[in-house]
């Protein structure tokens, strides 16, 4: 509205009657803006009331207990007085996480309002269904093998303990990892899935029977401590904090013992590592924590500069063009015997080509007899002693191969 028009109108001489409308225009103006000055102090009182409640919840999460990490970058943890939120990262994307999950003592009860949002978790947990053989590994070492009540692919699980229970029935078999027995796992109990994440990859009907989904990704840390200390992500889950600090303890201390003795060394052999498996060559990528351990082993690993945290694929003719002269090969295999010059050269008649293999500098770790898979993540002090063992003999003397063997 013109309100020099108005006043105008108002005070022209053309006669009382434009006046007297113009008086009531104002008269409503007047008291539609004292209605308006009455409800601003309400108003203006509920909008920072409203925006005040997510400051105050901002706050109470920022007040928790960060819980210290040592090596990992996977995984981080804060605890909160009634709970504790536990944070995956994802490894192929490191500006988003993974998972959260909120762990509750199912002891007590779930609070009413404050929870952040993310995959509510009883703890200690129990029933477990566990996807791979490390985590079954790590769950004996903290104490709560009696909570395992199902495992995927037995067939690659050499870990004494689990063998014998799965004998007498009391670990189940709950079939492939890709696509396992969900109505046996719903029909068992199980409350939580211990599963190892790939990028692009789901679980498939898992998802859909509303069991949580603990996704462990270890298998993507860039040192061999950094792997270690989820055993500590696992004490989260499983009330054995404590112990899993201690664990994860006197494995950095043992490492980084046998780490510094080899940092100076002079003599740094060249290395390569696995084969090929149709036509494919994974080898671990140059970030990798399998390459971080040949590393600290004092040996040169040929694929040092490949990009990557986890397994680089590659054709043979590229492995063969940068490894032909290496000085030794290390592999894994499965096998019923072990494997000697004649029966890998029977595999691929090219392998014998390889300057390791024309100087017998071969080594293979039989996984069908030794429990490489279920120790070493944890364990990694073991897998460095033993590759110091085959580079730098003259530094263990008298040393007892615990995983590899010099093919006959």
């Amino acid at each position: 509205m013109n309100y020099f028009l108005l006043l105008y109108a108002f005070f022209s001489p053309q006669g009382t009657q434009r006046k007297r409308k113009v008086r009531k225009i104002f008269a409503s103006f007047a008291k539609n803006f004292a209605s308006f000055a009455v409800k601003t102090p309400i108003i203006l009182c509920l909008f920072l009331c409203s925006c005040h409640t997510p400051q105050k919840n901002s706050s109470q999460e920022i007040q928790g207990e960060a819980y210290l990490l040592h090596h990992a970058k996977g995984f981080k943890a804060i605890h909160h007085p009634d709970y504790t939120v536990v944070d995956v990262l994802d490894p192929w994307n490191p500006r988003r996480n993974l998972q959260r999950y909120i762990l509750i003592d199912r002891n007590k009860e779930i609070p009413a309002y404050g929870l952040p949002s993310g995959t509510l978790i009883r703890t200690p947990i129990q029933k477990i269904a566990v996807y791979t053989a490390v985590h079954c590994a790590a769950l004996y070492e903290l104490g709560v093998i009696q909570d395992i009540i199902g495992v995927c692919e037995p067939r690659f699980i050499n870990h004494p303990a689990i063998r014998s229970r799965l004998a007498e029935g009391m670990i189940l078999d709950m079939g492939e990892s890709i696509s396992p027995n969900t109505e046996k796992m719903i029909e068992s109990g199980v409350e939580v899935i211990l599963a190892t994440p790939f990028q692009n990859a789901g679980y498939g009907a898992v998802e859909k029977t509303g069991i949580p989904v603990i996704e462990c990704a270890d298998y993507m840390e860039t040192t061999p401590l950094g792997r270690a200390e989820w055993i500590r992500f696992l004490g989260l889950f499983t009330g054995k904090t404590t112990l899993a600090d201690s664990l994860f303890q006197e494995t950095e201390t043992r490492y980084l013992e046998i780490k510094n003795t080899m940092m100076n060394i002079a003599n740094r052999p060249t290395l390569f590592t696995e084969k090929r498996y149709g036509s494919t060559w994974y080898v671990p990528a140059g970030q990798s924590y399998m390459a971080q351990i040949y590393r600290d082993a004092g040996v040169g690993y040929i694929f040092n500069d490949l990009p990557g945290s986890g397994g680089a694929p590659l054709n043979f003719e590229t492995v063969f063009d940068r490894a032909i002269h290496a000085d030794y090969w290390l592999f894994n295999y499965n096998r019923d015997a072990e494997m000697t010059y004649q029966s890998l050269a029977a595999e691929y008649a090219l392998y014998a080509n390889f300057d390791a293999f024309k100087n017998r500098r071969v080594y293979g770790c039989n996984t069908h007899t030794s429990l490489f898979y279920e120790e070493t993540p944890i364990h990694p002090d073991y897998l460095l002693r033993e590759l110091v063992a085959i580079f730098h003999p003259e530094q263990m003397s008298g040393y007892q191969f615990r995983y590899f063997h010099l093919l006959k």
